[in-house]
């Protein structure tokens, strides 16, 4: 399942966005020494354990600590929105980046079309995963080439 996923992301230069598959990412991940985070957040608080546990610990704090480690890469999935294909959380993705600008944040959950991708682009999100919304066709890989190019 994990080697089908695709996401779109910019470059470091901010070149217009590119497919990138698992296989990819898994390759440039190891071939660059990155490192990245993943958050799994509801209502601005971490979940783990698969998301079904929530704790109190508050985003920002939690994002500032990794960042002062050198974490320069998150993805940052709101469960609230993942797999529900109702538009993701534009507001939050914005406000982590104007409180990150340097952060390469990658946004998840609730993507459901070219205009939610558009969107997170206007925004100044760097990149976004959106998984379910290829494989419901919600997206077809004609709209992403047409915006690709």
């Amino acid at each position: 399942f994990a080697q089908n996923v695709a996401f779109l992301v910019k470059d470091k230069h901010g070149e217009p966005y590119r497919e990138v598959t698992y296989t990819d990412l898994k390759r440039d991940v190891y071939a660059l020494g990155t490192v990245f985070h993943a958050l799994e957040l509801k209502d601005k608080k971490i979940a783990v354990t698969g998301w079904l546990e929530d704790t109190d610990t508050e985003l920002f704090p939690f994002l500032e600590s990794y960042i002062n480690k050198g974490i320069g890469k998150v993805i940052c999935t709101d469960i609230a929105k993942d797999g529900m294909l109702q538009g993701p959380s534009i507001e939050l993705y914005k406000e982590i980046m104007n409180a990150h600008p340097t952060l390469h944040l990658i946004a998840s959950g609730g993507v459901s079309s070219m205009e939610d991708i558009i969107k997170l682009d206007e925004a100044g999100i760097p990149a976004v995963i959106f998984g379910k919304a290829i494989y419901e066709g919600k997206i077809s890989l004609k709209e992403l080439e047409k915006y690709v190019s």
